[in-house]
């Protein structure tokens, strides 16, 4: 499988003028400048729509785009995502939400979606929508387009995609993203990380007012 990089318009950086996104301190790779939370509905495996900017903010949010017939880095980053979360105990756990979106809503059934993150941790949100849906939202988030090539002779593709994890801090802001060669270690640092950024004063938030 292919796995596309970021867009190029997008810098990503060797350092940050943050300390906190000092990329000689992260696993991951700082992206500068930081890519805003996104609002949008899909469909969860419930069947149900998930508003992905209402029910993740206020949480440290890993949105990644793949797909369940991936055979290497979509299973990857799940597993060492998961792996990290679950050495770093329930109470860092509980403030990651982890959403995957399938680039492959012809295979991905609700179902198969479901059991698929299932194998990694309960807890992992499954989103599905149509292909023109799912990649406009990755255009927006700064993230190629995923693609079908021509079925071989089974009928079977292999979804050309990012794949990168992109990581929003509860400032409502993405810093950081996960390439697929980070170590189980250097997931769980970052994560850590992540986690101890604070939101950004009441006065800066969407909607809320400044006082005289």
């Amino acid at each position: 499988m292919r796995k596309l990089p970021l867009l190029l318009a997008l810098a990503v950086a060797a350092c940050s003028g943050d300390n906190r996104w000092n990329a000689n301190d992260l696993g991951g790779a700082v992206v500068t400048p930081s890519i805003p939370r996104p609002d949008f509905v899909l469909t969860d495996t419930h069947g149900r729509p998930f508003d992905f900017g209402a029910r993740t903010r206020g949480k440290v949010t890993l949105l990644y785009f793949g797909y369940t017939h991936c055979p290497d880095v979509c299973p990857l980053q799940m597993a060492h995502i998961a792996a990290a979360l679950h050495g770093l105990g329930p109470e860092i756990a509980r403030e990651v939400a982890v959403v995957f979106v399938t680039v492959d809503s012809a295979r991905d059934t609700l179902a198969r979606l479901r059991q698929w993150l299932d194998q990694f941790d309960s807890s992992f949100v499954g989103l599905t929508g149509s292909l023109a849906r799912v990649n406009a939202i990755q255009r927006g988030t700064h993230i190629l387009a995923a693609s079908a090539p021509e079925p071989d002779g089974h009928g079977g593709y292999a979804m050309e995609h990012s794949a990168a994890v992109l990581a929003f801090t509860r400032d409502d802001s993405a810093h950081v993203a996960f390439p697929s060669d980070v170590t189980p270690d250097g997931w769980t640092a970052d994560i850590e990380r992540l986690v101890a950024v604070g939101p950004p004063p009441v006065s800066m938030r969407p909607g809320a007012s400044r006082g005289k």
